[in-house]
């Protein structure tokens, strides 16, 4: 497998870097699988919608910063502590704090990502 540390570092500063779709196009599998909460998506194709709808509803990104990283290299899954803070088109204003969690395949793509909410 590739360096999992590496993969996980450059796909957060994609999206640190506001590369948000083009990290999503690079780094997810077909097959990917993304929940939060009870909502659950299968398939490239339907996660790349909802994140074209998410970067769409981005009216202004206040800040960004990951709070801590983890790599279980066994499992192939790394962890992100994120801390954002953004505009919504018809929501305002919001303070995110959530854990992405993700698991690999040994081509360096993501299968699964679950995000928990925290604080």
């Amino acid at each position: 497998m590739s360096d999992l540390n590496a993969l996980d570092q450059e796909l957060n500063e994609m999206i640190l870097q506001g590369e948000i779709l083009e990290a999503f196009d690079k780094f997810y599998a077909d097959d990917v699988v993304m929940e939060e909460g009870d909502d659950r998506r299968v398939g490239k194709e339907e996660n790349r919608e909802y994140e074209e709808q998410f970067v769409g509803s981005l009216e202004q990104f206040h800040s960004a910063e990951i709070k801590a990283r983890a790599i279980d290299e066994e499992n192939s899954v790394t962890f992100s502590e994120w801390h954002n803070e953004m505009t919504l088109e018809g929501v305002g204003r919001v303070d995110q704090k959530q854990v992405a969690v993700r698991t690999w395949n040994d081509d360096g793509q993501i299968t699964n990502e679950k995000f928990y909410q925290i604080g």
